[in-house]
């Protein structure tokens, strides 16, 4: 599976860990920065990670932050984005079996190093049930999405 990840300086080593075990795990990882741990702002990394994922040149995505909050909220404003804060491991299967998450955040002031690989390798090994009642609530979330969109 070809991975999109990206973090801010807070996450800069998590992120630098995840992406070795992701690419240990036979996935293809696009590392979108940062590459230090000088001061930046996430958005514009969740960003980068969230238009990788919703154009195709990567199937998921992973963004670090020292919360995992921010990176989250900006990556779900990105259209087409389902991105799922995750601190345990339940959560990252879950969010992916039931509503097809294609990126997750995590924290790296919240977690540590091998429980986030635990966390994101669930997360990679994941698939969409496809039940009906998923299928129903990702419709309505969609139509949020659209009947929101532009409004302010």
């Amino acid at each position: 599976m070809r991975i999109a990840i990206a973090a801010d300086h807070a996450g800069y080593e998590l992120k630098e860990t995840l992406a070795r075990a992701i690419a240990a795990a036979g996935h293809a990882v696009t590392d979108l920065g940062t590459h230090s741990d000088d001061p930046v702002d996430y958005p514009q990394y969740a960003a980068a990670v969230a238009r990788a994922v919703t154009s195709g040149k990567a199937e998921r995505g992973v963004v670090v932050c020292g919360s995992g909050a921010g990176a989250s909220i900006a990556a779900n404003k990105v259209r087409g984005v389902r991105c799922a804060l995750t601190h345990d491991t339940y959560s990252a299967h879950q969010s992916v079996e039931h509503d097809d998450a294609n990126i997750i955040a995590l924290g790296s002031r919240v977690i540590g190093s091998a429980l986030a690989v635990d966390i994101v390798l669930a997360f990679l090994g994941a698939t969409f049930s496809g039940a009906e009642r998923h299928q129903r609530r990702l419709h309505q979330i969609d139509e949020l999405e659209r009947r929101f969109a532009g409004e302010h």
